[in-house]
């Protein structure tokens, strides 16, 4: 049995004040369902990722909630996996349809983060950390801090090769009409910017966002010439604190994940066209280069900076300007992936469009690597 992406979307990122989460997976939904030919009677099960309604809106009940604003009374429940959620939906969706329970499944993701105070929105990430992390008073940008000076004694990786990572993510976005930041950096301009954790500046961290994304996945095989499968859907954990790990230059969750992804999906890292990883700091997508084996252990820096996975090289990283200029509602991220990659592989991706697409994978972790989802998606016809 093969698992089918019938339809996607997403609404826009950003600082959106007067949209309601309910208006955000309202329009991601009816624009994925118009895209599938399906309506929402054909849908059979719903799985919502998101991590901080209960704290921020007051509703942990997110499947019960959705399925009533959408008018599908089906088995509908929350995916919760800190900034991970969304692939964790992702993957339940999956699991749900290949069991055989489901024809029809969908899968929402959502987070609506920036009508508080920035503060209390890290305060609240921070629940994805370790309590001793928590006791010590560490934020996110302070541990991948940890994670970036570890990396750059053990293999010489520079600021200004994180830096090349925020430039290349932001020209992509400007190609993006539905990305949180549409302009243009300089690697002099993210070196100038404020630090927030050093070595991190403030143009090295992903902001906080507001948006939804939306897919249909069936087990029916689409009548369209050309489709897109989930060949392979992948989980692995690790420890949610940073001490309890021997290497902190690699997310080992990870490297489980895309092993066994790629495994499953039967192909190898140098099958892949194009990549969505979790880029939440610069660093972060340095290291998921190598973790994901596109570039050898301490090589992925270099060849950033040189512009080898920017749009036009063999492999394109975060064509969506990824977690750092695309946006970071932290529930959607994980979907929003799934959505650019099937739109890139069916040719759908408008200026941003990669020429000859056909193996995409993501890669969406929670809190500082104690999750890690990897999707593979193929064209197929």
């Amino acid at each position: 049995m093969k698992v089918y992406l019938r339809g996607a979307a997403t609404t826009k990122f950003g600082e959106l004040w007067n949209i309601s989460p309910r208006t955000l997976v309202g329009n991601a939904v009816n624009d994925a369902l118009t895209q599938s030919g399906l309506n929402s009677k054909d849908i059979q099960a719903i799985f919502v990722g998101n991590m901080l309604s209960g704290a921020l809106g007051n509703q942990e009940h997110l499947g019960a909630f959705f399925a009533e604003e959408l008018g599908m009374i089906v088995p509908a429940m929350r995916v919760e996996g800190a900034c991970a959620s969304g692939g964790l939906a992702m993957h339940a969706g999956v699991l749900a349809a290949l069991s055989g329970s489901y024809e029809n499944v969908l899968v929402v993701g959502v987070e609506k983060m920036t009508d508080y105070q920035p503060e209390e929105v890290a305060s609240l990430l921070m629940g994805a950390g370790s309590e001793a992390e928590r006791e010590a008073g560490a934020t996110f940008p302070a541990l991948y801090a940890l994670i970036a000076r570890a990396h750059m004694e053990k293999y010489g990786t520079t600021e200004e090769e994180m830096a090349a990572v925020s430039v290349k993510n932001h020209y992509h976005a400007s190609l993006n009409s539905h990305a949180h930041f549409t302009s243009p950096v300089t690697i002099k301009k993210v070196l100038r910017s404020p630090v927030v954790a050093s070595p991190l500046k403030l143009l090295d961290c992903s902001p906080i966002s507001d948006g939804a994304a939306a897919v249909v996945i069936s087990t029916v095989k689409p009548k369209s010439k050309k489709h897109v499968a989930i060949v392979a859907s992948s989980v692995s954990t690790d420890t949610l604190g940073l001490s309890e790990r021997h290497d902190l230059t690699t997310l080992q969750s990870a490297v489980r994940a895309s092993s066994n992804a790629y495994e499953i999906a039967g192909i190898g890292p140098k099958d892949v066209d194009v990549a969505e990883v979790h880029d939440c700091f610069t660093i972060a997508e340095i290291i998921a280069m190598e973790d994901l084996g596109f570039f050898p252990r301490g090589i992925a820096g270099k060849s950033i900076l040189e512009g080898e996975t920017r749009i036009g090289k063999k492999l394109v990283v975060n064509i969506s300007g990824g977690l750092k200029a695309s946006g970071h509602p932290v529930g959607a991220t994980g979907v929003k992936q799934i959505v650019e990659t099937y739109q890139q592989l069916l040719g759908i991706a408008g200026p941003k469009q990669i020429q000859g697409a056909r193996v995409g994978l993501t890669h969406n972790v929670g809190g500082s690597g104690a999750t890690a989802v990897i999707h593979i998606l193929a064209l197929q016809s």
